[in-house]
């Protein structure tokens, strides 16, 4: 089944500074700071929600469509996504632009100094939900401002559910622009800290924003995910991971696997069973897309975590 994945698609540039911030930044000087981090390892992974996304899904057997805005610089990772057979017919360029990527440093006790250049994801907007055909469900991820405000309207307008997914992108948002995008959706994604700022934001509590949309799901973490929906409250206990090596991209692994459960059919804790499962396959490699797995694997590895086959 088709499924429009709008939203970013990144580089991320990651570099470690093999000491620690606190050593290098004088707390009576920081009115003037001018500092340098020598940092000796970076490496350059692909990324965005969209991309992130898709890659998760298209392993699970899906045929995900990725609507992005990119840059001049886009090459490489356009080679990527033909290698992985992934529908980049509405990944849109634009000309002088970069595309968007954030050029993260992190010390020996993983803080980090992370700079964000949207570049090419501001002209999101420039792209339309009626250029793709057959598609069955949609969702808006992260992306830019004008871009997720007219994608939601143009999902609700075609009559194709989607889920609302603000991620980073929610301080953008006013209560009553969230709002907004929640009455024209179907279904909401979340971490717990975003889930308490769309509380915050709205005046109205997970309760009250779970009966305005089908389903309302919050990611927790270690401690699992959450998934209001039919007026019940399903807390899913978080899968086993093999070990803890990189969070980056955990929610869009996660996103994957709900949208393939809701796509098959699969009962609400079953989505959320499966959806945690990729996010702890996808912790234990260090980037949004190094992790590689089979249905078959996947199905496996769902047996022996519940008890019971997908």
């Amino acid at each position: 089944m088709r499924t429009l994945i709008c939203g970013s698609m990144a580089f991320d540039t990651i570099m470690v500074f093999q000491d620690h911030f606190k050593n290098h930044i004088l707390p009576e000087q920081i009115h003037i700071l001018n500092v340098a981090f020598l940092v000796p390892d970076m490496r350059r992974e692909y990324g965005g929600c969209a991309g992130n996304i898709a890659y998760n899904m298209k392993m699970l057997g899906g045929e995900p469509v990725i609507m992005a805005t990119v840059g001049d610089d886009f090459a490489p990772y356009a080679e990527r996504l033909k290698q992985l057979d992934l529908d980049a017919s509405l990944i849109h360029r634009v000309a002088n632009t970069f595309t968007a990527q954030a050029f993260i440093t992190t010390d020996l006790a993983d803080n980090q100094i992370t700079a964000f250049h949207p570049g090419a994801m501001n002209f999101a907007h420039q792209n339309k939900v009626t250029l793709a055909d057959g598609i069955k469900l949609g969702i808006v991820a992260p992306d830019g401002r004008q871009g997720m405000i007219e994608h939601a309207r143009q999902f609700a307008e075609a009559g194709i559910p989607f889920i609302f997914d603000p991620g980073q992108g929610l301080p953008m948002f006013n209560g009553e622009e969230l709002l907004d995008f929640i009455r024209q959706a179907e279904y909401i994604a979340c971490n717990d800290y975003e889930a308490k700022l769309l509380q915050e934001r709205t005046g109205q509590s997970l309760e009250q924003l779970a009966k305005m949309v089908r389903a309302l799901v919050v990611t927790l973490g270690g401690e699992g995910s959450r998934i209001y929906a039919d007026g019940q409250v399903h807390d899913i206990a978080a899968a086993k991971a093999s070990e803890v090596v990189d969070p980056t991209g955990c929610g869009d692994a996660y996103r994957a696997g709900l949208m393939t459960g809701m796509h098959q059919g699969m009962d609400w804790p079953t989505c959320g069973r499966l959806a945690g499962l990729l996010g702890a396959i996808k912790i234990a490699q260090r980037g949004g897309q190094n992790h590689r797995f089979t249905w078959d694997e996947i199905a496996d590895k769902f047996r022996l975590e519940y008890g019971y086959a997908l």
